[in-house]
């Protein structure tokens, strides 16, 4: 008879060789969605590109990251997770080497979506080795050693990536990817255990046909308008229509098939339809701001990247110090006040930047980003937590894809937006000039035009405000009780969201 492990047993080397493994994969996946951040400048500059072109590094990897999540579910069925996690661990190194081999802004666009496919992949198939490896009992004690990335990222990624580019060329962002990620293949082979595959799942092809190019279309006529200086042009419209007809047809396809990329029957469900929609705004703010600020603290305030990092850690401090407070809160006292009351703070602290001139003090800058994260921690939380409310135990693994992937799309939407916003008032309040000065880094902007530059950023920064405004009210319906004692929970952790 097999004794089933207490939650208090010591973990076996086995399930100690496998987390470090997740680790060393979940880091550099969350490292690389924030470590480019403070680098968009530096690669304006190096490849002369305008601010709604360069957002495609950010954009393409977001939207590859949400088109392969889905993906990841079904390969591991169809070929294991361990082979399923060396392929993404391989795929996210080549596309670190060929982006640090990049010769212009198109190809590193490219090469980042291929390594976003990677990327995308390791974090929900990590979570799925874990999850067997430790099984049910003792997935607290394991969330919280492959959770330790997760906090770190949005600290550690700004600073990192400011040092290297600081001191370094903007390629080492890439590079250092490279060594860990070999590591990472080599102790792969040795740690983990071959899982089963079986060919009873369907890879729902149509949906996949459907959403990949619906998606990256609707963002490129987005991106376009800036371009183009306004909703005009056979570009904006041709994509804009095309992608949402192909976004369309995936809807109609998701509602027909057995096995939906995106279930969206899920979304019957009137309490993960609103944390469905949070989830979605948060992305956006989150995301969408992370574009804005290296932008603002190197452009406007002309600080070097390594200080552009330090100055953005403090919204990561802020969330990493709460998150955890948030979420016994929402146990406590229903997800809904904790999300009202974060997604408020996270509204106040974005609105100062709505006001940011080019002289505004950087402490104030930095408490300013500190509530915010503070805020996001108490939103956050008890969001994702109540979309798993209702669910069967069965639906959690689709649960975790459709917000993962709409949490991915919201970023990568206001991405979009916010650099169109940007480029669109830099050159209404200082003409063409001024973007083709910030695309070659030369010259040094008058006084007057630091100012007119800090308020083309507030501009922009109004739209995050916005969507943080709009998360609100979501927030309002979610339910109000704590999940009553006894009640059968859906999953150990929604962390672990992916696996089945």
């Amino acid at each position: 008879m097999t004794t089933v492990p207490s939650a208090t047993d010591k973990l076996e080397p086995e399930v100690v060789k496998a987390a470090i493994v997740v680790v060393l994969g979940t880091i550099m996946a969350i490292l690389d969605t924030t470590i480019v951040a403070v680098a968009l400048r530096r690669l304006s500059v190096d490849f002369s590109a305008s601010v709604s072109t360069i957002q495609w590094v950010t954009t393409g990897y977001l939207l590859a990251l949400a088109i392969v999540i889905p993906v990841s579910g079904w390969a591991m069925h169809r070929i294991g997770t361990k082979s399923v996690y060396m392929i993404s661990l391989t795929l996210f190194v080549v596309g670190s080497l060929l982006c640090a081999c990049a010769w212009s802004a198109e190809s590193l666009i490219i090469f980042r979506i291929l390594q976003g496919l990677g990327g995308g992949m390791i974090m929900p198939v990590g979570q799925s080795i874990m999850a067997r490896a430790a099984g049910p009992q003792r997935m607290g004690k394991v969330m919280g050693i492959i959770g330790v990335p997760t906090l770190l990222g949005p600290i550690l990624g700004p600073v990192l990536g400011g040092f290297i580019i600081s001191n370094t060329t903007w390629r080492w962002i890439f590079i250092v990817n490279v060594p860990i990620g070999i590591i990472a293949l080599i102790l792969s082979k040795s740690f983990l255990a071959k899982s089963p595959s079986d060919r009873d799942h369907r890879f729902d092809l149509m949906g996949f046909l459907l959403l990949a190019p619906g998606l990256g279309l609707v963002v490129y006529g987005l991106s376009e308008v800036g371009a183009q200086g306004g909703f005009h042009g056979a570009k904006v419209w041709d994509s804009l229509i095309g992608g949402t007809l192909l976004t369309v047809g995936f809807v109609w396809q998701s509602m027909r098939s057995v096995e939906p990329l995106m279930d969206l029957r899920l979304f019957k469900d009137r309490t993960f339809a609103v944390s469905a929609i949070g989830i979605t705004l948060t992305g956006a703010t989150l995301y969408g701001s992370m574009f804005l600020l290296p932008l603002y603290y190197q452009v406007d305030r002309g600080q070097p990247a390594w200080r552009t990092g330090l100055l953005m850690a403090s919204q990561g401090i802020g969330a990493a110090c709460v998150m955890r407070l948030a979420g016994s809160l929402s146990d406590k006292y229903g997800p809904r006040r904790i999300a009202v009351g974060g997604a408020v703070v996270m509204a106040l602290g974005t609105f100062f930047f709505t006001m940011v001139t080019s002289t505004t003090s950087y402490v104030l800058l930095a408490l300013a980003l500190l509530v915010r994260g503070v805020g996001l921690g108490f939103c956050m939380m008890p969001v994702v937590a109540a979309s798993y409310r209702n669910l069967s135990y069965a639906q959690v693994p689709r649960a975790t894809s459709a917000t993962n992937i709409l949490r991915q799309i919201g970023g990568s939407f206001a991405v979009a937006v916010f650099a169109v916003v940007l480029d669109t008032q830099i050159q209404s309040r200082l003409g063409a000039s001024a973007g083709a000065m910030m695309q070659s880094g030369q010259g040094v902007p008058s006084a007057t035009q630091l100012a007119q530059l800090a308020q083309a950023f507030g501009s922009a920064f109004w739209w995050s405000f916005g969507a943080c405004v709009l998360g609100i009210v979501p927030s309002l319906f979610l339910p109000n009780a704590p999940l009553r004692a006894g009640a059968p929970s859906p999953a150990p952790s929604p962390a672990v969201s992916v696996i089945e």
